[in-house]
């Protein structure tokens, strides 16, 4: 992994080259203080202080070049990524007059995914002096914490299968001194029926698995959090055209994130007593697969009849929140890249959020806004449980005709949330689709910041 510490250092007065950052109406009083050779290098290169422009300013006689950028209106995360990745390796520092852009972007303009590139490049190492040391730690776990996400979802299903999110788990569990239990395989068929039945058509080697770490003092409040960890979904029986199929490796993203916030929570030494768990499955085909029409019993004792084997995830995800809930936390977080209702409606960059509480989901809306890592808020609209009835269980895993597809999703889960618990869903995306400066096309965290910034303000380390 990138060793983003090293890209990230205190300014102590180190020679380095400097990055100019104009605050938004500052163009023409920087111009009008610089020598007639700069103002000639503005000209011609029609520079005017936009957001998004840079301008490469040649030194004087024994002089350093220096580097000019123009300032967004509302400083975010991602406006260095493309100053970074335009940069020649060295060591910079930021001036600016007005507030400076997150370091975050220039760590992750670093970031590739390259391990099964023959003749992979080195990326340049370029250098940020940070005048604010003491946010230099958190940044650095950030950025490690979204790469994690981001390499976990690149890697194809062959080698990230239920029994690679248990290492990954495991892994995680030794660093930070946490538990570490797995159940997996037939030993799931009593206590987690749902898990096992997704997950039982796989060859053995990719046999399904409840993962669960736990860390931190019991003394402390509880908060569990859960991802979906398909590895891959091919649509079971109601197989996927091949299309669809295409990116289902990312369909073990919310498992992704899980681990990423883990990470996160564990590093910045939050008191809470966490807890971990992950429903790792392969959506396969074989003679023993699920079907259509199969009844299943719940660890909650809910019956589910199986409408569409293609809707998996919310089965594993329903055993795991019951599991959860058994603890008594005070909180229940989930991530799944669970419906493509939610694209539909929101587009690849804005994870679905559903919460039982609306102080809950307020804070989320606002950290999102505040750390630069949108959510948007969906209803938990309870006209629709009716869309789930079955007549032959005590409900249907999917609903007929296709509408707020979403929603009903988000309203199967809440039937596995114990009554007065605070819970929130997270339908990501966990992708993108495109590339931009800092983000490139493949694995993305989305939504997990966001979470973060919620929980470390609720239970601040001590």
């Amino acid at each position: 992994m990138t060793d983003f510490a090293s890209l990230l250092i205190a300014d102590k007065g180190q020679p380095a080259r400097s990055i100019q950052i104009l605050a938004v109406g500052g163009f023409d009083d920087w111009l009008a203080g610089q020598p007639e050779r700069v103002r000639g290098i503005v000209k011609a290169n029609s520079f005017a202080g936009n957001a998004g422009q840079s301008l490469i300013v040649e030194g004087g006689p024994g002089e350093e070049w220096s580097l000019v950028v123009g300032a967004p209106v509302n400083p975010g995360v991602w406006d260095l990524a493309p100053v970074a990745a335009r940069l020649p390796e060295g060591m910079y520092r930021i001036a600016s007059e007005g507030e400076v852009p997150s370091a975050l972007g220039w760590l992750l303009a670093h970031h590739r995914f390259d391990r099964y590139l023959s003749n992979a490049e080195p990326v340049p190492q370029r250098i940020l002096l940070s005048a604010d040391p003491a946010s230099i730690a958190e940044t650095v776990r950030l950025a490690e914490a979204t790469a994690l996400v981001r390499d976990l979802v690149n890697t194809p299903a062959a080698d990230m299968g239920p029994a690679d999110l248990q290492r990954a788990a495991e892994e995680l569990a030794k660093k930070h001194d946490a538990s570490l239990t797995v159940i997996k395989g037939h030993d799931l068929e009593t206590g987690y029926p749902m898990i096992h039945a997704v997950g039982r058509a796989a060859d053995k080697n990719h046999a399904p698995r409840l993962i669960e770490l736990e860390w931190g003092n019991p003394a402390n409040p509880r908060i569990a959090i859960i991802g979906k960890g398909i590895s891959f979904d091919s649509g079971g029986l109601n197989i996927k055209p091949g299309g669809s199929m295409r990116l289902m490796k990312k369909d073990m993203g919310g498992a992704a994130h899980a681990l990423g916030l883990a990470k996160l929570i564990m590093e910045a030494r939050l008191p809470v007593r966490l807890h971990m768990l992950i429903a790792a499955a392969e959506n396969a085909i074989s003679g023993n697969a699920f079907r259509p029409g199969d009844i299943l019993k719940s660890r909650a004792g809910i019956t589910v009849e199986i409408d569409n084997t293609d809707a998996e995830g919310r089965l594993v995800l329903g055993d795991a929140i019951a599991k959860a809930g058994e603890g008594k936390p005070a909180l229940i977080i989930d991530f799944a890249t669970l419906t493509g209702a939610a694209r539909t409606a929101l587009g690849p960059d804005l994870p679905a959020l559903f919460a039982t509480d609306h102080a809950l989901a307020n804070d989320l809306n606002q950290a999102s806004v505040r750390v630069d890592d949108p959510v948007w808020r969906l209803p938990l609209w309870s006209g629709y449980d009716e869309m789930l009835k079955s007549d032959v269980a005590d409900v249907a895993n999917s609903a007929e005709g296709g509408m707020a597809g979403a929603i009903t999703a988000a309203l199967f889960l809440r039937k596995f949330v114990p009554a007065d618990t605070l819970w929130a869903h997270l339908d990501t995306f966990a992708w993108r689709p495109a590339a931009r400066p800092g983000r490139p096309k493949g694995g993305e965290a989305l939504g997990m910041r966001a979470v973060f910034e919620v929980l470390k303000t609720r239970y601040p380390a001590v």
